[in-house]
């Protein structure tokens, strides 16, 4: 049995952090799907700008910027077909899990970042034009995404919440989650809204690796993973959630993102292999699911109680790191970084729209 097989029958979910229209002409997103347990997919404007830089696209951003489509507007479009498609492939295993998995993800604009009400629009935009149950729309979970999720949801909206680092982050996200849905069911609307919340791991080792003594290498990111993880299931347990769940809503799952192993020194699949639990999902790079399902180990399921998380914390703490702050502060870089990736992803198009009318 593969690691991913074994990943899988543990009860996480592996969805693949990629796409590009080539792996899905070539069949390779179904070969993923078949053999390596891959069971869902996300994507964001990184991955389609290193695609559309590749020439993949240059047909249809020719056909389409010839009809004049701005460079937004053709992203989204280039975006939904290929998304579309991958959707479609997800769509049995959305059916045989009655809704819980086989998602794939789109994101919004990150310059709308501080305008939920314009967010929440764009949010129903895109999901009524991508006409897809199984489609997910990537929001922030920043203070004003946080707005936008909790609207969004109440609108029926599913919601992929991104940029998630820490456990409060990752409570605060899901309040708003649970904000939408105990407005739904005071309107008697289905409950049953799907969400992810994403917190992202390997940024965490890769700010403080310089910073601290070598016995706490490649740690911290891990054990963030546990508190976010104790605050979950914790969540799970709550009066509050049971009486949703009583209600019929259904849970938002941790998603762990940014898996790949940043450090050379480290296992190539150390984020994979001590992070998984059951009722939980990880999106993994195509680079890695390669090598995990190759040669990946699975380790002992997360303990529920945050295992030696506080511990470790504390160690950090010694040396220097405030996690706290530091949760902050990649939250905000992170914010930059996408909207600087979506500024550079629409610079691109305008540029290879010109260049292949000329």
């Amino acid at each position: 049995m593969t690691a991913t097989e074994r990943l899988h029958e543990r009860g996480q979910s592996i969805w693949l952090d990629n796409i590009t229209r080539q792996m899905l002409d070539s069949g390779q997103l179904q070969a993923y799907i078949d053999d390596y347990s891959v069971t869902g997919l996300t994507s964001n404007p990184s991955i389609f700008d290193k695609a559309m830089a590749a020439g993949g696209y240059d047909d249809a951003i020719r056909e389409k910027g010839a009809r004049g489509t701005q460079p937004e507007a053709l992203f989204f479009e280039l975006a939904i077909e290929d998304l579309r498609r991958a959707a479609d492939a997800f769509l049995p295993i959305h059916g045989r899990t009655a809704g819980l998995d086989g998602w794939v993800s789109l994101e919004v604009s990150p310059l709308l970042a501080n305008d939920p009400d314009t967010t929440v629009e764009v949010a129903k935009e895109l999901h009524n034009q991508a006409a897809r149950p199984n489609l997910l729309i990537k929001i922030p979970g920043t203070k004003e995404g946080l707005l936008a999720i909790e609207e969004a949801i109440a609108s029926g909206v599913p919601v992929n919440v991104t940029l998630l680092f820490s456990a409060d982050q990752y409570a605060a996200a899901a309040d708003a989650y649970m904000r939408g849905i105990e407005r739904r069911i005071e309107a008697q609307q289905d409950p049953v809204v799907g969400s992810v919340a994403s917190v992202f791991m390997s940024r965490w080792d890769v700010a403080v690796q310089d910073q601290v003594p070598p016995h706490l290498r490649d740690r911290l990111a891990l054990a963030i993973g546990l508190q976010v993880y104790r605050a979950y299931r914790e969540l799970m347990d709550s009066d509050r959630w049971q009486r949703l769940q009583n209600a019929g809503a259904r849970t938002q799952r941790v998603l762990w993102a940014s898996t790949s192993t940043k450090d050379p020194k480290a296992p190539d699949d150390l984020y994979l292999q001590c992070l998984g639990a059951p009722f939980t999902v990880t999106t993994v790079p195509e680079a890695t699911l390669r090598a995990f399902h190759d040669h990946g180990h699975v380790g002992t399921p997360m303990p529920a109680d945050g295992g030696d998380s506080d511990a470790t914390l504390a160690d950090f703490t010694d040396a220097g790191v405030d996690p706290v702050a530091l949760a902050a502060k990649l939250q905000a870089d992170g914010a930059k970084s996408f909207v600087d990736s979506w500024n550079d992803l629409i610079a691109h198009i305008d540029e290879q729209s010109a260049a292949l009318r000329a």
